[in-house]
């Protein structure tokens, strides 16, 4: 770890997970003078936090892999087709010890605020041991599911037993045999544990305010043999990825929906129900997620799918949505999910129907009946995106606060720059490519642009960029358009920036976080961007002018 002594850096990097990680790599291999600071006690981000049991990937392993390093590739083994949490943190840890990144990072460190100093062209960083840190570069790989959201119940301080939310899911083990546990929510975090647990508790109570679709997994070990067939053919996959909308290895169904027979659809939506991964949802038709008729008719399938997996005709219907379509939002996988309701130990409670009133000494209380339990498990989701950015203090050019600026909707240039906000740069930030797509891929792309942008200015001698409002405005007009064709934007949704706990978020108000025009289409945009001298960014260096800043420093505006 780098000396806490050391106050001034050319760049920061706040996060040490999958983004960080590749960030520090880049900037180390320039020679460039940067720290890695994060909050968790060690590097990994949502893999270090996530520990609750069934936490793995859903993207298959190979492809959320880096794919920057042919050596790396060639020498890790992904055991599983989809991996879990403790090998996904031992694979990051492995990463940052072959490329010696360790040095670089600094854990334990919170920063509380993040200041520009206009005057001497910094950025103040205000740090939770009470250090104040100093550089020229921001760079934020929070991380987009990095803030978790616990319930606001009445009592929740009054439980005699153990509670957590599932971010903070203790690191030593939870003795679950024989306990009565109890689970509040069912998307894609509460699916993975409900379907994990089941078996090793004493007795499971489920609380559900709204289901979710959910389809299988899939899941199974990657034999040696493939693994081998699967590393010869790492450009190809990585090639497939990058010319998909969402990144992954599924390429969406060409033949329109309407130009195939009801037999044909079922056909094929059985064939990838039983396929793993995604494939359910992005080697589909393109019309589920754009016509009202054809994602009703594909919901209706899997509700059917749902019937005939849990034996209770009543609680299969509790589980299955009213509120939206299958595929309008981001898609859980789920392993026996659906089989762990036709376990006697296992019950359902609609909270739609009888809400949770307080949390007491003993357990739960709903309008119905109280409910005794030896632990509560909160899978209440994430203050998603821009959760991150609002618990730091961070403030630009005049003192204007991002939290503010933010507060109906984030407005960004590219999802990598905001515009009043200089030198802060945001590789997986709100409207870039990161939030819609398979995420180590939108990472790769975003950082590989941040730090070739970092290049463009040291090699004219730039030391400030600012996107203009205008480039700004655009862009933000663009992310909406992208949604208008989407029925992503009629649903409650972490992507449309709903979430009952967050206040302020709670209203279904859409906010326009992600990027909707695909990957290949989001890579061009910002490929366009940089070979025009990054257009739409203003650039300045520090010069000489004695009584200005520091050392006698001035900034002049670069004209191009």
């Amino acid at each position: 770890m780098p000396a806490k002594s050391q106050s001034h850096y050319e760049v920061i990097v706040i996060g040490a997970g999958v983004a960080g990680i590749y960030q520090i790599k880049l900037l180390s291999d320039l020679g460039i003078d940067a720290t890695v600071l994060d909050a968790a006690g060690d590097l990994g981000g949502t893999w270090y936090w996530n520990r609750y049991p069934g936490s793995r990937f859903d993207s298959e392993s190979y492809t959320y892999g880096y794919s920057f390093s042919k050596e790396l590739l060639n020498e890790w083994h992904w055991k599983e087709r989809f991996s879990s949490q403790p090998e996904n943190r031992r694979y990051l840890n492995y990463v940052a010890d072959k490329f010696d990144l360790r040095k670089y990072m600094q854990f334990n460190c919170k920063v509380e605020s993040a200041h520009f100093d206009e005057t001497n062209d910094l950025w103040r960083l205000r740090i939770n041991d009470g250090r104040e840190l100093t550089c020229h570069f921001v760079i934020m790989a929070v991380g987009l599911l990095s803030i978790p959201t616990p319930p606001r119940f009445k009592g929740m301080d009054k439980f005699k037993g153990r509670s957590f939310h599932t971010f903070y899911w203790p690191h030593e083990p939870v003795e679950l045999a024989g306990k009565r546990v109890a689970v509040i929510g069912t998307g894609a975090t509460g699916i993975q544990v409900i379907a994990e647990i089941a078996d090793k508790v004493g007795d499971l109570t489920v609380f559900q305010r709204r289901p979710n679709w959910s389809a299988p997994l899939n899941n199974g070990p990657i034999s040696n043999v493939e693994m081998a067939d699967i590393r010869a053919r790492y450009d190809e996959i990585f090639k497939t990825c990058a010319r998909t909308p969402g990144g992954f290895e599924h390429e969406p169904d060409r033949r329109g929906f309407y130009e195939t027979s009801r037999e044909e659809r079922v056909a094929l939506w059985d064939k990838l129900y039983d396929s793993p991964g995604f494939a359910i949802w992005l080697r589909n038709f393109r019309e589920i997620f754009t016509d009202e008729k054809a994602n009703a008719e594909f919901s209706t399938y899997i509700a059917d799918r749902i019937r005939r997996r849990v034996k209770d005709p009543a609680v299969a219907e509790k589980l299955i949505p009213r509120d939206h379509g299958f595929g309008v939002q981001r898609v859980p996988m789920e392993t026996h999910y659906f089989e762990a309701y036709n376990r006697d130990n296992v019950h359902l409670v609609d909270i739609s129907e009888t809400p949770i009133v307080e949390v007491t000494e003993t357990g739960l209380r709903t309008t119905q009946r109280d409910y005794e339990f030896d632990i509560i498990v909160y899978a209440t989701g994430f203050d998603a995106i821009t959760g991150a950015f609002d618990h730091i203090d961070i403030q630009g050019v005049d003192g204007v606060k991002l939290r503010d600026q933010w507060s109906e909707g984030p407005s960004t240039f590219l999802g990598m720059m905001v515009h009043g906000f200089p030198n802060f740069l945001m590789p997986s930030g709100p409207q870039s490519g990161s939030a819609s797509t398979n995420y180590p891929r939108g990472i790769e792309t975003g950082v590989n642009w941040c730090t070739n942008l970092l290049k463009y200015m040291r090699k004219h001698g730039y030391t400030r960029a600012d996107a203009t409002l205008g480039a700004q405005e655009r862009w933000a007009a663009h992310v909406k358009e992208m949604y208008s064709a989407m029925l992503m934007r009629k649903a409650k949704s972490w992507f449309t920036g709903y979430n009952s706990n967050v206040p302020g978020h709670e209203h279904g108000k859409i906010r326009y976080l992600v990027y909707n025009g695909g990957s290949p289409k989001y890579v061009s945009k910002i490929r366009e961007v940089a070979d025009k001298d990054y257009a739409g960014i203003v650039f300045g260096r520090r010069s000489s002018r004695s009584g200005k800043g520091v050392g006698g420093e001035h900034f002049e505006e670069v004209a191009r």
